[in-house]
């Protein structure tokens, strides 16, 4: 990593959620909880899909890559966030923080772009109910899952490779719980010009253009159900792509606002982060269980095979 003329800079200041110590404690106890939950919640919803047989099926496959997502995205900031707040020296290596600008680009952009095959998903499924297993084919859907991850990992690459060039200034503090993208640029004193445009790229093509494709899917879906005639069946129909959306809006909403914001290390800058790298992780094992009748069935089932292994 070029330096210049600048000291060589071997780490940066994570200046966290709080410097208050009994804040720091309270929020200790609150993301140690939240990321018990956020493994506990995603890991039990890849065992059950994988353990049933009823779940099999290109909607929960696509559904047990999100919930492996959601326990790496987590995984890269919470851990850290969390030593952190019982330590006196808040701070990360330059490697470890490239290393987590490189994976929350990587988790980021294969979420949005899982969401958004979901939810071509979902619109193959009301729309064509009837080609529905022609047009989800296998090989197909493990061509868009496949495909959403190497895009992830493209556009981590692209990203970090242009910001490992970049030469940082002795001002080392970093105002966030954890390192992404529009913090260490301002910490810059090269050129960031091609990172910005990388960044821009990414938000735009990634982000926006995987929310295209999500509203554009739901459009047709919407349009669909208000054109069935009973309200039984359109409440039926809305029931089974009504988590999803409720999973995208809350990843979208968070996501894209952070990145699209100017970087000032405002409160709203760290809500949004906190919003969409560890409370959505959370939230979307609930979101699709709870309001989901085939996953709850088969969080059952598989608990009573459970408790019949152990009493035979």
């Amino acid at each position: 990593m070029a330096l210049g003329n600048h000291s060589a800079i071997t780490e940066f200041i994570l200046l966290g959620l709080s410097a208050n110590s009994h804040v720091q404690a309270v929020l200790f106890v609150l993301f140690l909880g939240i990321y018990l939950l956020t493994i506990m919640g995603n890991l039990v919803m890849m065992l059950v899909i994988r353990a049933d047989s009823h779940l099999h099926t290109p909607m929960y496959f696509f559904l047990s890559h999100l919930a492996f997502v959601d326990l790496c995205f987590s995984s890269v900031t919470v851990p850290k966030m969390l030593e952190n707040l019982l330590s006196q020296k808040k701070t990360i290596s330059v490697e470890g923080c490239l290393a987590q600008v490189f994976f929350v680009f990587f988790a980021a952009g294969t979420e949005a772009c899982l969401l958004s095959v979901m939810a071509y998903d979902r619109y193959a499924a009301i729309c064509h109910p009837l080609l529905y297993g022609q047009i989800m084919s296998k090989s197909l859907y493990m061509q868009l899952v496949w495909g959403s991850w190497g895009l992830g990992f493209l556009d981590a690459l692209i990203n970090i490779f242009l910001t490992m060039n970049m030469v940082f200034c002795e001002a080392k503090i970093i105002s966030h719980y954890s390192c992404e993208m529009p913090s260490l640029l301002s910490l810059s004193c090269s050129d960031i010009s091609r990172n910005l445009i990388a960044l821009l790229c990414s938000t735009i093509l990634h982000g926006l253009g995987t929310f295209l494709l999500v509203f554009l899917s739901y459009a047709r879906i919407i349009a669909t159900i208000l054109s069935i005639s009973s309200t039984s069946g359109r409440s039926k129909t809305f029931s089974t792509c009504s988590s999803h959306l409720t999973a995208v809006t809350l990843y979208y909403g968070s996501g894209l606002l952070r990145h699209l914001m100017p970087n000032s290390g405002s409160p709203m800058e760290l809500i949004f982060s906190v919003q969409y790298t560890v409370v959505t992780p959370m939230l979307n094992p609930l979101i699709y269980s709870l309001k989901n009748k085939e996953m709850k069935a088969a969080l059952k089932r598989t608990l009573e095979k459970y408790l019949q292994h152990i009493k035979y």
